[in-house]
């Protein structure tokens, strides 16, 4: 292989797999700048592979998740398929949900696992997740001479924080609920 490109698929291998993490991965941007000040690869490279491997990551996570829906019983399938319709029946709300998936703060593990519960369309909102990640990636790359000297720690404080830990926590209870509210019991009557 071209020693050239050792460096990003060795990039693209580490994105992907941090992104099939359920949960208490680091933040992507991160993993990236690290890449970029320690190997010195291209920026605009970097955000692509990332943003590509990023969102292949969240996919396959999406998918397997949707297998364990295949595992629930029938009250619990027809409670999310609920959950999916109210969503996504409606164009504003079905915006929003995409909107959520290009410009959310909140990490995307959980999201993409409520996603593969719920049995949404998963290639929309990988499109979305992959564009905002193209958006994110570049200011972080673009910030990455600033943060060289802090990249270290800021890494370790972002997966062991007190804030971030009780954020993924909250989330995968989050996840863990969706899959055992009575949807059809509060979600408004559909047509």
């Amino acid at each position: 292989m071209n020693t050239t490109l050792l460096p990003f698929v060795v990039v693209v291998a580490v994105m992907f797999a941090v992104n099939l993490l359920p949960a208490f991965g680091p933040p992507n941007s991160l993993v990236l700048v690290l890449f970029r000040l320690n190997w010195h690869l291209d920026p605009i490279a970097l955000v692509i592979l990332g943003a590509l491997s990023s969102g292949a990551g969240r996919y396959l996570l999406a998918v397997a998740t949707n297998r364990v829906r295949d595992h629930l019983g029938p009250h619990r399938k027809a409670s999310l398929q609920a959950a999916n319709n109210y969503l996504t029946g409606h164009r504003g709300r079905s915006s929003a949900g995409l909107g959520l998936f290009l410009l959310s703060p909140l990490p995307s593990a959980q999201m993409f696992e409520a996603a593969g519960l719920m049995g949404v369309r998963l290639v929309p909102i990988t499109v979305a997740h992959v564009l905002g990640r193209l958006v994110s990636f570049s200011v972080y790359m673009a910030a990455a001479g600033v943060a060289e000297r802090n990249l270290g720690a800021t890494l370790i404080a972002s997966v062991t924080s007190p804030y971030g830990i009780t954020i993924q926590i909250v989330l995968i209870a989050a996840v863990v609920m969706l899959a055992r509210i009575d949807w059809n019991s509060y979600l408004p009557d559909r047509k």
